[in-house]
């Protein structure tokens, strides 16, 4: 097979769903375009309840907006290609187009960790402070913290594209999964790929992997808080508000470390194993997070409800 220069042409990437299940692509994909459909009703419903419930803005809930906004963004650039495979058989994507995907879903995926990390925070100051809390998470706070999280994944992702793109590869490449990862890009290449794989190291290190400590800092921090409060019931209280936002950190970093590990230790795991764990961590924390705050947050339930029964009348 020819090897690619970047600095000529671009090469051909063919993105690879469930080998050996391609006649029945049909079935798998009625699944996955519910897990879409439903990714997107849920979130598009939580920023219509927040933004037209005057009581619901406050801190938490425009921490979850932001939340909304992420999972959106990570659906909506991840299914296109997916439908293409599992829908039409068409495997073929360009090299730009690849980068692009790749670049995104990384971005999206970084700002869903510093969003959970913000909520924590949140969460932290509403029981630590719940006096000052509005006075201490203002708006112009709130947006600050927004726009940082923003630039901080916009930066971080994009050195590691210019850096794939002054790779070389040869003229087709069969990559693992229906959309376009670094990791997956990486292991395509014929040149040098150790300055791209420090790089991809650090990046993971500097944003999850910093997010996931401050997480369980957090957490420590607001347990030892809760503690100290005297009031049984109160302390009761104070935990079931940190329910929800338990279960979404749950939902987007547990298929994340299983992801890590079966690509580590799964070598021998079919291919199938593989496709499926990058699957979940893709698409489970789109649709559970609505799921989740819709069920375990009473303001947004009880919201939700009352727009169904007007509706009805």
């Amino acid at each position: 097979m020819s090897v690619f220069n970047s600095s000529a042409l671009y090469p051909c990437f063919l993105l690879t769903g469930f080998s050996g299940l391609e006649s029945r692509y049909g079935l798998i994909s009625l699944p996955i375009f519910l897990v879409y459909a439903t990714s997107v009703a849920g979130n598009i419903t939580i920023l219509f309840i927040i933004r037209t419930e005057p009581s619901l803005h406050q801190p938490m809930y425009y921490f979850l907006s932001m939340l909304s906004l992420t999972d959106l963004g990570l659906s909506t650039t991840t299914f296109p290609t997916m439908f293409s495979v599992f829908w039409f058989h068409a495997r073929e994507i360009s090299f730009n187009a690849c980068l692009i995907q790749m670049y995104f879903i990384h971005v999206f995926s970084i700002i869903e960790s510093a969003v959970l990390l913000a909520m924590a925070f949140d969460r932290f100051v509403a029981i630590r402070e719940p006096l000052r809390y509005a006075a201490i998470l203002t708006n112009g706070v709130i947006i600050g913290v927004g726009l940082a999280i923003m630039v901080r994944a916009l930066a971080l992702v994009f050195p590691a594209s210019f850096l794939l793109k002054r790779l070389q590869y040869h003229s087709v490449n069969v990559l693992s999964y229906p959309f376009c990862l670094h990791q997956d890009l990486i292991k395509t290449t014929v040149s040098s790929r150790r300055v791209s794989s420090i790089y991809g190291l650090m990046v993971v290190i500097c944003s999850m992997g910093l997010d996931s400590v401050l997480l369980l800092l957090s957490y420590i921090l607001i347990l030892g808080t809760v503690l100290s409060i005297a009031s049984k019931t109160e302390r009761v209280k104070a935990l079931n508000t940190c329910i929800s936002h338990i279960c979404a950190v749950l939902t987007f970093y547990t298929p994340m470390i299983g992801l890590s590990m079966i690509r580590r230790y799964g070598q021998n795991a079919s291919p199938i194993v593989h496709v499926l764990m990058a699957n979940v961590y893709l698409l489970v924390p789109p649709l559970m997070n609505p799921i989740v705050y819709s069920v375990k947050t009473k303001q947004i339930r009880d919201r939700i409800l009352k727009k169904f029964k007007q509706q009805k009348v």
